[in-house]
């Protein structure tokens, strides 16, 4: 494993938000969600493309809170366009479990 530097990790900005919506995402290569995340006033809603059908399904996704990188490059996946990338403990069957804190914060908090 590649070491980094403090420099290199202060660049990193994760952040927590709530998903606010939740839509099946059929044009994706691996099943999928496409999740809309408000991140508060300052940064706002952002979307994007999670592989995590298979833990989690829509419906009890609304309302939980999630840490995600907001300050990637808009990266397009069929034909959707994701703007933050969504964490998660990947298993070795690939099933996502996603981090996100033990209590309810305000969305917009920076993850350091």
């Amino acid at each position: 494993m590649e070491t980094i530097t403090w420099n290199d990790f202060e660049k990193i900005e994760m952040r927590i938000g709530t998903i606010v919506a939740v839509h099946p995402f059929p044009n994706a290569r691996n099943p999928a969600y496409q999740l809309e995340i408000d991140f508060g006033q300052v940064i706002g809603i952002k979307r994007s493309s999670a592989q995590i059908t298979r833990l989690y399904n829509e419906q009890e996704l609304i309302g939980k809170q999630v840490v995600a990188v907001i300050n990637f490059p808009v990266k397009q996946i069929a034909n959707f366009f994701s703007e933050c990338l969504v964490l998660g403990a990947v298993g070795d069957d690939k099933e996502v479990t996603l981090l996100q804190p033990d209590r309810e914060v305000k969305n917009g908090l920076r993850v350091s």
